[in-house]
């Protein structure tokens, strides 16, 4: 993978500093040869998005779903008594896990299930009365006139 520079982003954007954070730990998670548990992201509409997670012989009190920031964190570690027991093949991997997910500006964690092996967790984009677009009205050029007269 070839590096990249960001120096020009530095140069011609301000307080956009975030992004360039955002892009270089999204390179370092990059590197990371990690594939387990394998995941989809699917995007279910215009504002609303779902990470489905294969974590087969997990339950709901071995997974831990922590949000901090902007940081989802998703933790597995089987706490089932496999000591007792004697496999002859063991196929399926229930090994500890950490899988961890940069979210974007708004976007929420809706709720989340554990469902036939799979755990789905719902995110939302709700973005702020503040940002959404707006329209503005066009005053009267007089009323402009008279209010830059009288600062004059």
């Amino acid at each position: 993978m070839r590096p990249f520079d960001l120096t020009p982003l530095y140069r011609s954007t301000i307080g956009f500093d975030h992004l360039a954070s955002m892009l270089d730990s999204i390179k370092t998670l990059d590197g990371e040869t990690n594939t387990y548990p394998p995941y989809n992201i699917e995007r279910l509409g215009e504002h609303e998005y779902r990470i489905t997670m294969a974590v087969a012989g997990f339950g709901q009190d071995d997974i831990n779903i922590e949000l901090k920031e902007n940081a989802l964190t998703v933790r597995g570690e089987n706490k089932g008594d496999d000591k007792d027991k004697t496999f002859l093949h063991r196929g399926i991997a229930t090994r500890t896990f950490e899988r961890r997910f940069q979210l974007a500006d708004h976007v929420e964690v809706t709720g989340a299930d554990l469902v036939n092996g799979l755990l789905h967790v719902d995110l939302k984009r709700e973005l702020p009365e503040a940002m959404k677009p707006r329209t503005i009205t066009i005053g009267d050029s007089d009323a402009q006139q008279k209010v830059i007269e009288t600062a004059a």
